[in-house]
């Protein structure tokens, strides 16, 4: 008995060794029989599928354990049958001896992992291991990792899609990445892309490629060096083959440090370009206003110090009449071409600018004197009196140049520009085509024709203008046969001389209305005077230049009932210098009408024949200038000879002005003369008095009398 009472202790003892054993496994522990009956099982295993104590029993089918398993909600989206099919099938596929793993979802959402492994003396041995958790911190470090791999893909597009180049360096100078801007920018070979490279041997690569910056290659290399040991952003503009690049460098927390690399080449050339474009003239390329004002401004030290420097102004003679004439285009043609001979009038050291319109400027630095200025001012003024060939048309304009010396004239900009404006209206004043220095009293000059030019703008609306009317006696006729209508200004208590006013008017085009009114009110007055008279009016250039000029003729003939035929309209030979094709039309559309037109001042100016050939005018009026000296000279009384058998010759009628002795008198009427105007027979007469000379008896007396 003692003997099987040990063998039976002994079976406990094992039985409770076994039981502790099982119970201090980590894991789920269960041994499914070759029948599919549970043989053992642990605690973790009832806990994990929920099973309480006395649920589950040795000898329960495997059938009735899945069923009960899946009554506790495990197994979720499987009917136990499928479930038990699937196991099952799985145990009797593996009964090698090798060990097999498979998941099983529980109650919760809760995994568990089963490895079975079958034995012969036993049958097949599984444990269940929960794994939720470690599947949560797998998808997570997976999630991570996929996230890593998205950030490095967009960080990869990012770096190498970004137009400027990109490199990161540590904090021992080494390369950790760059993108490929970067390395086509520098045009770097593989060798030097390599993480790990060294920051000196891609610099050193560049100066040897022919990288040129700041200072020498030790210097820029030394500059980079200080500013990294200084963790401070940097920036520098180097020039590599042809190329300007930007480079900034950026440091990092870490020691390392950012930088990025831009090709600038085409912005600075865009830049370049503005600038040029701002301080430069687009027609011609010279440099404008802006820039020649603050090349003036740097003169100034010199001036100070006594050296010499000379400012031209120059404007171009007749050109607005060209640009109204011939249209805009052509206008700039002359522009580009005067520019291009005014450059050809300059040394190296001197600036020529275009101010705006015809107007140019040149700075003469140094200049040796007086003297050197005016001999660049007489080649400026002898090379534009040149004719120009546009499109096949020959344009005559020429220049007039006003001239301030520094420090004499002026020892600032402001004035030595400013005096070179005044003698250039001196120039002007004097018959253009020539040159002016300046001279004290000028400032005044200018301040009264300005005042001559604000008064004029006034004068028709005060009623400050009138005419006066000169007469002249026809030889052949014994009597008058023209009166000539001569415009007077009354302005601050004085009368205005028209030598003083008629140029003001001209060159702000004020003579156009002015000229419109002497018409109008010429041809009023010719109205009530005997019908053998006519009245004669001067015309500026600049009349003609209005596109209506023969609709004001016209109208002002209708608004006072005049006949053509008793209008004269006076021009002078600057009006035909353009040639222009508009204005020899405006003449014949005038003569067609049956308006007279007379050549005024023959004699002075160009004189030339051609003009006579280029329209059949009815009178040639011979200057005062040539009565003065016609009993003294014979060279006036061979040149009025010749102009008065000119004339006949061409069917012309002759008229000498500035007739004052009876000399004069009988010496052109002996040269065949058609008639005469002067003192001796009448001065410049009121409308009132004129009217009663024509009507009297006596005058007509008086009048046959001289002229015979």
């Amino acid at each position: 008995m003692r003997s099987e009472e040990a063998v039976k202790l002994g079976e406990v003892a094992e039985a409770l060794l076994l039981d502790a054993a099982l119970e201090s496994i980590p894991y789920g522990f269960c041994v499914w029989s070759p029948q599919f009956r549970l043989v053992m099982w642990n605690k973790h295993y009832r806990d994990f599928y929920g099973f309480s104590e006395d649920a589950i029993h040795r000898g329960m089918t495997l059938e009735d354990i899945i069923h009960l398993s899946a009554r506790l909600g495990n197994h979720p989206g499987l009917s136990p049958e499928i479930f038990y099919e699937n196991y099952t099938s799985e145990l009797l596929a593996n009964r090698g001896g090798e060990r097999h793993k498979s998941q099983e979802v529980l109650l919760g959402g809760r995994v568990v992992e089963t490895a079975h492994v079958y034995s012969p003396q036993l049958g097949w041995v599984v444990t269940h291991e929960d794994i939720t958790e470690e599947i949560a911190r797998s998808e997570s470090q997976q999630k991570r990792k996929l996230e890593l791999e998205r950030q490095n893909i967009r960080l990869d597009a990012a770096v190498n899609n970004i137009s400027i180049g990109l490199c990161m360096m540590d904090a021992r100078g080494r390369l950790v990445i760059c993108n490929e801007p970067y390395a086509r920018i520098y045009n770097l070979p593989i060798s030097l892309l390599r993480p790990g490279t060294q920051l000196e041997d891609i610099l050193g690569h560049l100066f040897d490629m022919g990288m040129s910056a700041s200072g020498t290659r030790a210097e820029y290399i030394a500059w980079r060096r200080e500013i990294i040991s200084r963790r401070e952003y940097g920036k520098n503009v180097h020039d590599l083959n042809g190329r300007t690049i930007l480079m900034q460098h950026h440091p990092m927390k870490d020691g390392g440090w950012v930088s990025t690399h831009e090709d600038i080449t085409e912005q600075r050339q865009a830049e370049a370009r503005i600038q040029h474009l701002a301080r430069h003239d687009a027609l011609t390329d010279l440099p404008n206003r802006i820039e020649f004002l603050e090349q003036m401004a740097r003169t100034e030290a010199g001036l100070e110090r006594g050296e010499m420097a000379a400012v031209l102004y120059i404007d171009l003679d007749h050109f607005k009449a060209v640009n109204d004439t011939l249209g805009h285009a052509v206008g700039d043609e002359v522009i580009k071409q005067a520019a291009v001979r005014l450059w050809g009038t300059t040394r190296e050291t001197d600036l020529l600018a275009r101010l705006g319109g015809d107007e140019f400027a040149l700075l003469l630095r140094p200049v040796e004197g007086v003297d050197a200025a005016a001999r660049v001012a007489d080649r400026i003024v002898k090379a534009m009196r040149a004719p120009m060939n546009i499109g096949g048309q020959q344009i005559e304009i020429g220049a007039s140049v006003g001239i301030a010396v520094g420090p004499g004239d002026g020892a600032t900009t402001d004035q030595l520009v400013k005096n070179a404006d005044l003698a250039l209206y001196k120039a002007k004043s004097e018959g253009r085509s020539t040159y002016h220095f300046f001279e004290t009293g000028m400032d005044a000059e200018l301040q009264q024709r300005r005042s001559i030019e604000a008064g004029l703008r006034l004068a028709m609306q005060r009623e400050e203008l009138r005419l006066m009317f000169q007469p002249l006696l026809g030889l052949a006729e014994g009597r008058i046969t023209c009166v000539e209508a001569l415009l007077r200004w009354d302005h601050d208590e004085r009368t205005v001389s028209p030598a003083e006013f008629i140029p003001v008017a001209e060159e702000t085009g004020l003579i156009v209305p002015i000229g419109e009114w002497v018409l109008h009110e010429a041809c009023r007055a010719a109205a009530a005077w005997p019908e053998e008279v006519r009245v004669a009016v001067n015309l500026s250039p600049v009349q003609f230049r209005h596109k209506d000029l023969v609709g004001q003729v016209r109208s002002a003939l209708a608004a006072t009932g005049l006949a053509p035929t008793r209008l004269e309209l006076e021009i002078t030979e600057s009006l035909l210098l353009t040639d222009s094709e508009s204005t020899i039309a405006a003449l014949h559309a005038l003569r067609a009408m049956g308006v007279r037109i007379s050549m005024d001042d023959f004699g002075t100016g160009y004189s030339s024949l051609s003009y006579l050939r280029s329209f059949p005018f009815d009178k040639i009026k011979i200057d005062r200038t040539f009565m003065r000296d016609l009993t003294t000279r014979g060279d006036s009384q061979a040149i009025i000879r010749a102009v008065i058998g000119l004339a006949q010759a061409l069917g012309m009628a002759t008229t000498a002005e500035g007739v004052e002795t009876e000399e004069q008198l009988a010496m052109v009427r002996d040269h065949g003369v058609s008639e005469v105007q002067g003192f001796l027979f009448s001065p410049p007469l009121k409308p009132r008095a004129l009217a009663n000379l024509l009507n009297s008896g006596r005058m007509r007396g008086q009048a046959r009398k001289k002229a015979s």
